[in-house]
Order: C-alpha cells, then structure tokens, then sequence
C-alpha cells in the first residue's frame, strides 16, 4: 500500500483511538471537535476519503463515519502506535502478588490471567509452561507390594507423572531409594532417546527401571501444550461487537474450545523470542472463525527447556497499546519464576 502522508497518519490514529474508545463510527466534525483540529472538517473529511480508498478505513453506511479496517489496525499497531509501559506503580503491585505465589506453579498461571484480564480489560489466556522436550529432573520409588512400585517423574519444568510399574522381583523401599538416586544422578537433565541410549549399560534393577522411565519420557513428549488458562470472558462480552445473543454464544464457544485454542497457538509462530510480542487481526487470514477478534501473544519460558504462551484476545477495537504492555511485561515476570523454578 501507498506511504500516508503524516497528516494522514495523524487522522488515521485519531479515528483509531476514537473507535477504540466509542465502538461508533467516527465523523470528521467529531474528530475536529474533540481533539481541537486547527484544520476544517472538509480537509479532515478529504483525508478520510483517501484512508478509505488507501483501504485503511471504511464507511459502514453511506452516511455513517468511518471505522479502521483490519489494515488500518495492522498499519498503526506497526508504524503509529506509542511504546508503552505499565506505570510502575502497577508493575511493582504485579511483582509483589507473584512473589507471593513463588511456590505454586498452577497458582502463577491464575495470577497471570487474572492480571492480563485486568490490565488488558479483554479476554485472557496462558498455557502452563511445558518442555519442547521432556528432561528427567527427579525420579522417586515406593514401594507398594511385592514386585509392585509407585514411580514419580518430575521432569524440568515443574510436571509431574505417576505410574504404578511391576518388576522381575519383589523389592524392598531401601533397594527403591538407592535405585531413583543413582537413576537421577545419571539421567538428570536428559530425554527419552539419551536415556534408552544408556539401557544397554545397566543390569537388573536399574535397567528395568530405566525401561519404564523411558516410557514414561516418551509419553510426555506426546502430551502436548499444558493447561490452559482462561480469565476475562465477561469482559468480552460486554463489548457491543459481542453484545447479540449468537455473537455471545459465538464468543463463549471459541474461547472454551480448546482444541481449537491449542491449533492456534501451535501454528502461531512467535519470531522474536521470548518476551516477543506478535499481534493477529482479524485471524490474519488463517483462521476464520477469529475474523471478528484481535490477539496480543507472547511466549514466555526457558528456550529448550520449558516454555508457554500468554496473551489477550478479544475484538479487532482492542487498546492495543495497554494490552501489548501487559502481555510483554507478564512474559517477562511469567520467565523469571520458570528459571527460578528450573534452578531449584
């Protein structure tokens, strides 16, 4: 598209801001009006005609305002829109409230959904950290009956696993104890494939209890993205976009589907690390059934060893500028409690 003019820029965030603000198309006497334009309205009205033409705004009706495209929101989220922070005060309030959950990682998630919500008064959501990889951090054996064992694997991260595995030979809870602390101390920090490599090494019990770690290690690769979090639907739904009874009942299903959550998430490639911040409008062309919605994603986490993603989602007349804040400032505490959490 064409390069605006700065005093098209300038119309164009104004009428942004304005149907940000009042959901209404907006008309050139109300921009002059409310922001003490020191041109005319014919100009102001000139300058919209061309935004509409350039595709950045359009008119609903013929003598209605104007309403920013989806292109008119991709162009000022890129080119118009100020670099924000939370005001300290409110970041400091954040930090305290994560401080205070430091040891409860399903805590964590909720605080930070519940804080997105609130900062970005849109819907939120955050999927609990989880390995591209599944790597042993702990492994623990009791005894239960006979040949039977209680195992528990804590892979890094923070996940837990329990399964109930039987071995060749009775055991007792001394011969367990020695055999999850030798099998830690040699498979910690590894993955399923490095620990199979190692099987060939062991003999008796150990070798049997490697074989069931293995299985445990592939599984988890196999599950996937963690929980997700959801907080803030009502406040969707209180907005007029989604305010007719089947756009509600629309708005409700999309963000309780999780398989369709977790397909988007997956194929939404965050391209610049963690903390970045990646807009969609109007479902980017790719996912239809978010053509009335704009998200604000950010993945958070060690690289390579355990990540999540959070963000905001709600309509395309989002305050893109307070929920970007948001969502970069909570992927930020969100990474610093995953490495705390990692260096335990």
């Amino acid at each position: 598209m064409s390069e605006l003019t700065d005093r098209q820029k300038f119309i164009l965030t104004l009428v942004v801001h304005e149907h940000i603000r009042s959901a209404a198309p907006v008309g050139s006497d109300l921009l002059v009006k409310n922001y003490q334009l020191d041109i005319s309205s014919a100009t102001v009205r000139n300058e919209m005609s061309a935004l509409t033409e350039l595709g950045y705004l359009r008119q609903p009706h013929t003598s209605a305002g104007r309403v920013p495209t989806e292109e008119g929101y991709r162009y000022f989220v890129s080119h118009l829109m100020r670099d924000t922070e939370l005001p300290e005060t409110t970041r400091r309030m954040i930090s305290h409230q994560f401080h205070q959950t430091r040891n409860d990682a399903d805590e964590w998630m909720r605080l930070a959904a519940s804080v997105l919500a609130r900062q970005s008064s849109v819907a939120s959501l955050v999927t609990a950290p989880h390995p591209d990889k599944a790597r042993l951090k702990h492994l623990e054996l009791i005894s239960t009956r006979g040949r039977q064992a209680l195992m528990i694997t804590v892979t890094i991260g923070g996940e837990i696993h329990q399964r109930i595995v039987t071995v060749n030979d009775p055991v007792t809870q001394e011969m367990l104890t020695i055999t999850s602390q030798r099998l830690t101390g040699l498979f910690s920090g590894k993955g399923a494939d490095e620990i199979q490599a190692w099987q060939a090494q062991l003999q008796g019990l150990d070798a049997e209890i490697a074989a069931w770690l293995v299985d445990e290690m592939i599984e988890a690769d196999a599950l996937g993205s963690g929980d997700i979090y959801l907080d803030g639907l009502k406040n969707v739904l209180a907005e007029p976009e989604f305010s007719g009874s089947e756009e509600a009942r629309r708005a409700l299903r999309l963000l309780e589907e999780r398989p369709l959550l977790y397909d988007l998430l997956s194929n939404t490639k965050v391209s610049n690390g963690i903390g970045g911040v990646q807009v969609l409008i109007g479902g980017e062309g790719a996912w239809d059934e978010f053509r009335q919605w704009s998200m604000v994603l950010a993945p958070y986490g060690q690289p390579g060893l355990a990540t999540g993603t959070l963000g905001v989602m709600g309509p395309i007349r989002m305050p893109y500028g307070r929920a970007i804040s948001a969502v970069r400032f909570l992927a930020g505490i969100l990474s610093e409690m995953v490495t705390e959490s990692l260096e335990e």
